[in-house]
């Protein structure tokens, strides 16, 4: 699985795991973090390898023989794919080949993880597969839309003329326990900003909305369309379409914090509407969120909140400059919220 230590990365790694799958755990670090996987070292049939796939030599220098390639390697969050402009690019189109030329050594199944962005700041509502997206391609974002993008017809034109084993998943708005305090997002920055009584900043008016899919039903998710034998690509995301400034006040009331609300300016191509159209993933794989927003909301408060506590161990160091296996600490520590 490649970007096995990132947020999403690391929950798919211990849901493999806990399912009895053997998993080896390739990550670069730019934007994953070995605290991620560190509750998983030791246990048998996991391997964490720092390796960069975009890397010459990757495909044989990752050990195999696989029966399924997770690609997930990308920097997801806006403060790392701006920060990482050219990374972002490279990791779409030579990681997506080597991680196709992965998958086609060893006769795997790859799957994509595509991502919500290809839809750009929509004029479709909700958003189908079919639909092909309002995307700059020169603005800000476009780093990250135009990388899966092309992510997503480089994987297509493999299983077309290839006959490569392929799917495409375009994950939505996914949230929850690992996510990184800083990253960008709307719902680790606003629970921090609670939890620490700093100012909750909503961008624009805060009118623009979002639909929320808790990780456990992204996982779920995922691995359904792992499992089948769909080459198109499919949505998989929260249905409860609720804006920005909503999410802000739950997490005020849920966290007791009586920080104020501060509006600031609108990043630029910032979607105004989105909401997956989930029908295929429902009728394909009889899949759809189970977890409300405002209880996954509850949990991912829950979560930092024990991070934040006074008393918790430092951030494990994170080793770097190799190409094979790596032990990790035993004791995972994500980033956190400043201690409240």
């Amino acid at each position: 699985m490649t970007g096995g230590a990132g947020f999403l990365g690391s929950h798919l790694c211990e849901r493999l795991l806990d399912a009895g799958t053997d998993v080896d755990c390739v990550d670069n670090l730019v934007s994953g973090a070995t605290a991620n996987v560190a509750r998983l070292a030791g246990r048998p049939g996991f391997r964490f390898l720092e390796y960069d796939i975009c890397a010459p030599g990757c495909v044989d220098s990752l050990p195999g023989p696989y029966d399924l390639v997770l690609h997930f390697a990308c920097p997801a969050s806006p403060a790392d794919y701006l920060r990482l402009p050219l990374q972002t690019l490279d990791v779409g189109s030579l990681g997506t080949r080597n991680a196709l030329a992965v998958a086609r050594r060893d006769g795997a199944r790859l799957l994509l993880a595509s991502t919500s962005e290809v839809y750009g700041d929509p004029l479709v509502h909700p958003q189908h597969e079919d639909y092909w997206g309002n995307v700059n391609p020169v603005g800000p974002r476009s780093v990250y839309d135009e990388s899966k993008r092309f992510s997503e017809a480089l994987v297509t034109a493999h299983a077309n003329h290839n006959g490569t084993d392929a799917g495409i998943v375009r994950i939505f708005n996914t949230y929850g326990p690992r996510m990184r305090a800083h990253d960008g997002r709307a719902v680790p920055t606003f629970i921090c900003q609670a939890l620490a009584g700093e100012p909750l900043t909503v961008a624009g008016d805060g009118t623009q909305t979002r639909s929320l899919c808790y990780v456990d039903d992204t996982v779920d998710g995922v691995l359904l369309v792992a499992a089948g034998r769909s080459v198109r690509p499919v949505n998989i995301g929260g249905t409860d379409e609720v804006s920005v400034l909503q999410i802000a006040r739950r997490v005020l009331e849920l966290t007791g914090s009586r920080s104020p609300i501060h509006f600031v300016e609108r990043p630029v191509d910032d979607p105004g509407r989105r909401r997956p159209d989930t029908t295929l993933a429902r009728k394909l794989l009889g899949w759809e969120p189970r977890v409300p927003w405002e209880e996954g909301i509850k949990r991912t408060i829950a979560h930092f909140a024990h991070r934040s506590s006074p008393g918790r161990p430092a951030p494990a160091p994170q080793p770097s400059g190799v190409a094979h296996p790596v032990a990790l600490s035993e004791e995972p520590a994500p980033q956190t919220c400043p201690e409240v």
